[in-house]
């Protein structure tokens, strides 16, 4: 049975976006088309529960601790994070780029394990950051990794949602799913971030129920017409290949 109240409590923490750190009553309220009187006593409760901390100068609150120990388990239990960091990070100094593991969250491809290969790269993926699906070389990764039932599921809903990012990417989406069967790997030039080439290849093995995809990206003025298909792409589904194989030497040792 649907709690309304819970889905409330969490359309809450969702309203928190990079760049604002506080939001006050009024915002929620705006974002999430709930009434003051109801935001009100969210926001009370959370703030209790540790998951908002109040400032009270400012009269606006702030995300609290309790969030982030409440993500903590599920980034501690993905041990997979730990296996791939070693080649992750050969890829990401040999692309002078970053790599990084993300999985789905809804609409989106959210990162929860990332190397940098050059620190002055502009772009600076973090573990927890969320990116789109449609328009990132990672989303349409998995898009062509899960099967055909959820991605087409996933892609009704998004149509659905954002009809406006469909009309954007739809055909790019496409494109790239056809391509997927010879090349193996989705690639998104700039579609993005501009000025950012990146590629991404799905992991045939589920992990814990999810289709994890590897990215690399790399800024564009260091990405050649081919570098992409030719260098990066192939190095990818290496360390693709190489993680599935730990992963699975890994619970044949641990029994699992």
């Amino acid at each position: 049975m649907f709690a309304t109240s819970l889905a409330n409590g969490l359309s809450i923490m969702k309203c928190f976006k990079v760049g604002e750190p506080a939001l006050g009553n009024r915002e929620f309220a705006e974002r999430t088309g709930l009434s003051k009187a109801t935001v009100s006593r969210l926001t009370y409760t959370l703030g209790e529960l540790g998951f908002l901390k109040y400032d009270a100068e400012h009269r606006r609150y702030r995300l609290g601790s309790a969030t982030l120990s409440a993500g903590y388990p599920l980034l501690a239990n993905m041990t997979i994070r730990q296996l791939a960091r070693p080649l992750m990070k050969a890829l990401a100094d040999q692309a002078h780029g970053s790599v990084s593991l993300g999985m789905r969250d809804r609409a989106a491809m959210v990162y929860v394990e990332t190397c940098r290969g050059h620190e002055s790269i502009a772009f600076r993926p973090d573990i927890g950051a969320s990116l789109p699906l449609l328009d990132t070389a990672m989303g349409r990764a998995w898009l062509a990794g899960t099967d055909e039932d959820q991605r087409r599921e996933v892609l009704r809903q998004i149509q659905a949602d954002d009809p406006t990012a469909w009309k954007t990417h739809g055909r790019a989406v496409q494109d790239s799913l056809r391509r997927f069967a010879d090349a193996g790997a989705c690639f998104s030039k700039g579609d993005w971030q501009q000025d950012i080439h990146a590629v991404a290849v799905p992991m045939r093995l589920e992990v814990d129920s999810e289709t994890l995809v590897f990215t690399c990206g790399v800024p564009a003025v260091l990405s050649g017409r081919r570098m992409l298909e030719d260098e990066v792409a192939p190095a990818l589904q290496r360390l693709v290949r190489e993680v599935e194989s730990a992963w699975l030497a890994h619970h044949e040792i641990a029994g699992l």
